[in-house]
């Protein structure tokens, strides 16, 4: 059963910061693309971040405009994606998903989510 189960939320003053972690399991993801979305109340889920393989062992990042400068996302080699997220904002606060997708950007498999709460 393929599953990926984030960490790491919780609450934080503006400024602070804050690492994520995704960690999968079931399957290996090595050439998956994997990212974080994130969703507010009464808002639709958006795009944060993704790491997707780009050959030759590297692996390409993209980011949100809203968080680039802020956000890095980067992966190991144990199937698990990190979200490091640091000038925290109250407008980060959002229940934050991990995913994974075999083509990107499809995405196959879906975390439960972690919330994230920024105070001002």
């Amino acid at each position: 059963q393929v599953q990926l189960v984030e960490s790491g939320g919780g609450l934080v003053q503006a400024g602070g910061s804050l690492r994520l972690s995704c960690a999968g399991s079931g399957r290996a993801f090595t050439t998956y693309a994997m990212g974080w979305f994130r969703q507010a109340p009464g808002k639709e889920r958006e795009f944060v971040a993704s790491t997707r393989w780009s050959g030759n062992n590297a692996y390409r990042a993209e980011s949100a405009d809203s968080v680039k400068g802020r956000f890095n996302i980067y992966r190991d080699a144990k199937n698990t994606v990190y979200l490091q997220m640091n000038s925290l904002k109250p407008e980060d606060t959002a229940v934050y998903y991990c995913a994974a997708g075999l083509l990107f950007p499809t995405w196959d498999y879906w975390g439960q989510g972690t919330q994230v709460t920024v105070s001002s």
